[in-house]
């Protein structure tokens, strides 16, 4: 007895040294940036070397612009916006937004396309704290994108209120909880549930109309969800997508039109300066939060409703034109997201954001050069200037204005925080600077002092004015990008330390349980050493060391499949040799194949709708998409193989060694497959199949399944503590208990994965049933150190590996499935949706091949062949889940040395910390996993297992 509780308090203290292991180490690799108390004010301006604006209001330039219309379309990708022309091959979606290729490239408009690139990662607090703070939010603000904090850091939005702007919102709640006592009026809807399409925009519609013809605001901020949710339910490549787009278009068509019908001298808009624009772009299947050019490139359209701005030097013109089918040019230019709190604030002349490190971008602020004049800046007549000479002179002085911001921010995040940046990149900051405050004030202000008389020079030196800034601007931007996080080496190490250690105490954990259990596992003169063994330790060293490369964890599941079939491979030689189980052998192997296939769809980012299911196998099978007779098999096939899983249970429970509350729980789960079919015949696109079950209330069916689910779990915990029936013996126990576990999470974790859920189930079973009848015929190893095959464990562990991807997952933020979170659900509720959205993420990865691990314990007594011993079982089950834990632990160990190297990486936020938070989430849930193994399948031995240990050690 006192042996067993050891394991159980065993396992517990794995979990509690892992998780304070991840704990330190994030607290060191994910710290935030240092958020400074501080904030820009007007008269701050007096202490910079620049020319100040002659107002009295402390304005730090003068105002472009009296009022801001700035429409946001929440994950609208670059080709949404920008002509088909600009890309290799025209898609359905592109040149929906008509309206605004229209007025851009219209004959005197004040109106311009921008490409928008984004900083990863691209959720949406992520993007909407960098375009109002115009900083870089660190990695860790992604785990508040579900439940949003306030901003402290000095942000537009604050200025605008602070120099008694009056700013108004619509649309998206995120706003209000990053900004919750800014606005004079605001009208926020829930922005979570991602299945409703309409609700968010059609309240922007009914507010924002009214509102233009209103003049109780100088800020309007409008932000539309419906792009945003329609890629995640159905893609890109869809009918509601295209609605969504046509539905912008005659919605941006008629704001153009009010705004430019009160435009006139003395009109209400005659200042009114338009923005519509993307927070981020998405991926064809619809996500986004990763770092792929999909998900960072959106756009901005900006109109001015003054005349067009003159023609900008091409030292500062970043378009990129072609030749449309009638050989006109258009043209679209490109903006970094973080310059465009900057460039926002200096339009409308509000101090800037104290934390900015973007920069007054030239051709957005361009689009307002028709209200722009002197007489904001001390300077003398400007008579003489050109055009081109007052469009410089403003935009130099704005430059000075914007240089010293970011070098007083630099200045004071150095002296404030606790690492700041090295003395070697503030040195080549401050000379930057240097250089550029020297030219100024040597050079380029006392030629604009004295202009008239050396008028020939002073188009040049302007030029020259904004390189030196601009190259200042660039260091500051690329420094931070590269080495913004403050990473603490101290802390890091103690979290490594801790993880190292405690695979260490696995390891001889593992070895203690054979001195307990065993009398000798060795024989004489016996290494200890196996094939086996040594096969799988390589197996999981090359999977590990595979993690030190970006490339490799990009293609994580196609490694993992790669060395599953080299195992596979190494067992049909086996069986080959042994002439045994050649059918099992070659059928592991073709399933490992199949699983290869639908990696590659899922890792294409293409799958977002099931594409397994869709379109993309149609190819292998000659069948064009299309065609009725594929639409038959991928919605026919899904819910034959969820009937066929109820039939294999129903097979199942006949058994004698069922009885009682278990035979009881395993029966709900033949209830809930049931109500998976005809949920699933009920949305199929078949008309005759939904037709035939258009009666049934199936927006309920998936809440019945959860409460069945929930009730099963609650009926096993019952069984496992009071059932008396001593007449099974351990092993029996431990099948019919495996089996009722798997059969209570099952239901849930296949109606949240979608159709291909089923199809996902049949593989776990078909791979496991392969491991488990290839490994009941191996010899014992009479030299082996363990009391099982270590190969067999890998393979497990592989196959969970490939059955994430297989399900459409990958370890990026844009890898998860959010319209699983709302599968019975319309409305929000950030507990309940998380762990939806967990279950469906790690079930068939985690929950299901942890709690399935029995069946390798078991294996002899399921197949008829001769049994080892009643104390061998446990033994063995307790060593398997410690090796199983063991391979789980040594690949995030190296997960996170990898993290510790590369943290300095380019891809550090775009693909390492993603894969850090996977791998640790998937960590601490595989420990909790094992732990509740060892409270659920640690039996009775009292009745025999413990006799025979007791026998044993006589």
């Amino acid at each position: 007895m006192g042996r067993r509780w050891w394991m159980k308090w065993y396992s517990w203290v794995i979990l509690v040294a892992h998780v304070f292991a991840i704990l330190i180490f994030t607290r060191g690799f994910l710290l935030t940036r240092t958020e400074l108390p501080y904030y820009s004010h007007g008269s701050d301006i007096s202490q910079s070397p620049c020319f100040s604006s002659t107002s009295t209001n402390h304005s730090w330039n003068k105002p472009v612009v009296d009022r801001l219309v700035i429409i946001v379309l929440d994950a609208i990708r670059f080709d949404f916006v920008a002509p088909s022309v600009f890309f290799q091959e025209k898609k359905a979606w592109m040149d929906k937004l008509s309206v605004l290729q229209k007025m851009a490239f219209a004959e005197g408009s004040s109106a311009k396309i921008f490409k928008a690139i984004a900083d990863p990662p691209t959720t949406s607090l992520q993007r909407l704290k960098g375009l109002t703070t115009g900083g870089l939010p660190t990695f860790i603000d992604v785990g508040n994108s579900f439940g949003a904090p306030a901003i402290v850091e000095d942000n537009f939005i604050h200025q605008l209120v602070e120099n008694g702007k009056r700013v108004v919102m619509m649309g998206d709640d995120t706003w209000i909880q990053l900004f919750p006592h800014h606005f004079n009026n605001s009208h926020p809807y829930p922005s979570f549930n991602v299945k409703d399409l309409h609700t968010v925009d059609n309240g922007c519609i009914e507010h924002l109309f009214p509102a233009l013809y209103q003049d109780d605001w100088d800020v309007l901020i409008a932000h539309f969800l419906g792009v945003d949710h329609a890629g995640h339910i159905f893609g890109v490549d869809s009918l509601p997508m295209i609605e969504k787009l046509e539905q912008y278009n005659l919605m941006l068509e008629k704001v153009i039109k009010v705004l430019g019908s009160q435009s006139e001298p003395g009109g209400l808009h005659e200042n009114t300066f338009l923005l519509v624009m993307g927070d981020h772009g998405q991926t064809l299947n619809g996500d986004h939060g990763g770092g792929s050019a999909e998900e960072v490139e959106t756009s901005i359209f900006a109109m001015s409703f003054k005349k067009p701005p003159t023609s900008i030097p091409s030292e500062l013109d970043t378009s990129s034109c072609k030749l449309d089918l009638d050989g006109k040019k258009k043209c679209a230019s490109s903006i970094q997201q973080l310059d465009f709190a900057v460039t926002v604030s200096a339009l409308l002349g509000i101090p800037f954001p104290f934390g900015s490190i973007g920069r007054v971008n030239p051709e957005l602020y361009a689009l307002g050069a028709g209200t722009w004049n002197l007489g904001g800046i001390n300077a003398r007549d400007s008579s003489n200037l050109s055009e081109l000479e007052e469009w410089l002179l403003n935009y130099v002085n704005v430059l000075c204005i914007n240089s010293w911001q970011v070098k007083r921010y630099i200045d004071v995040y150095s002296a404030s925080s606790v690492i700041g940046f090295s003395s070697e990149d503030l040195l080549h900051i401050s000379n930057a600077y240097v250089q550029a405050e020297q030219n100024w004030a040597n050079s380029t202000k006392n030629l604009l002092l004295h202009r008239n008389e050396r008028s020939h020079t002073l188009l040049p030196a302007l030029t020259r004015q904004i390189d030196f800034y601009f190259s200042f601007l660039s260091n500051v931007s690329e420094l931070a990008r590269s080495k913004w996080t403050e990473f603490n080496l101290k802390l890091m190490g103690i979290g490594l330390g801790t993880m190292l250690i405690s695979l260490f105490i696995i390891f001889l954990a593992i070895q203690r349980v054979n001195n307990l259990y065993t009398t000798s596992l060795l024989s004489p003169g016996g290494s200890g050493i196996s094939f086996e063994l040594i096969f799988a330790f390589f197996v999981v060293a090359i999977r590990a060391c595979s993690f030190l490369s970006n490339s490799f964890i990009l293609e994580e599941g196609k490694v993992a499949s790669f060395l599953l079939a080299t195992t596979s491979i190494v067992r049909l030689r086996s069986s080959i040799m042994k002439k045994k189980m050649l059918f099992e052998a070659l059928s592991f192997l073709l399933l490992i194949s199949i699983l290869r296939f639908t990696i590659e769809v899922g890792l294409s980012k293409q799958a977002a709708t099931s594409l397994f299911l869709s379109a993309s196998p149609s190819w292998v099978l000659g069948v064009a998409p299309g065609h009725p007779l594929w639409t038959y098999m991928a919605e026919i096939g899904p819910i034959l193989a969820v009937i066929l899983l109820a039939c294999l249970l129903c097979r199942t429970i006949a058994n004698s060694i069922f009885g009682g509350l278990w035979k009881y729980i395993t029966m709900a789960t033949i209830l809930s497959y049931v109500l998976i079919a005809v949920y699933w015949g009920a949305e199929s696109s078949i008309p005759t199949l939904a037709l035939l079950l258009q009666g049934m209330a199936k927006g309920h069916i998936p809440r019945m399944i959860y409460a069945i689910g929930l009730g099963q779990l609650l009926l096993f915990a019952v069984a496992h503590l009071f059932d008396k029936d001593r007449e099974l013996d351990y092993k029996r126990s431990l099948v019919v208990k495996t089996v009722s576990i798997l059969s209570a999470w099952s239901p849930t974790i296949i109606i949240l994965s979608g159709k291909q859920g089923s199809l996902v189930a049949l593989a776990l079973i078909i791979g496991g049933y392969c491991i488990v009848k290839l490994e009941s015929v191996e010899d014992s190893d009479s030299d082996a150190i363990f009391t099982f095959n270590p190969l067999a464990i890998a393979q497990w562990n592989l196959l969970a590996v490939c059955l994430f991807f297989a399900t459409g997952h990958w370890c990026a933020f844009d890898g998860l499935r959010y319209g699983a979170a709302f599968i019975g659900f319309d409305e929000f509720v950030l507990v309940r949706q998380a762990i939806l959205l967990t279950i469906d993420t790690f079930g068939f990865s985690h929950i299901l091949p942890v709690l399935a691990l029995p069946f390798l314990a078991v294996c002899n007594f399921l197949f008829g062949q001769n049994d080892h011993g009643k104390d061998f079982r446990f033994t063995q089950l307790s060593q398997m889940y410690m090796m199983y834990g063991l391979i789980t632990a040594t690949t995030v160990t190296v997960t996170i040395i990898c993290v510790t190297i590369q943290r300095r990486h380019l891809m550090v936020w775009g693909l390492f910390a993603p894969k850090f938070v996977f791998d640790v989430v998937g960590l601490v849930l595989t420990d909790a996993l094992i732990c509740l193994a060892s409270l659920l399948y640690s039996g009775r031995l009292e009745d025999d297992d413990t006799q025979a240990v007791q026998r044993t050690e006589q």
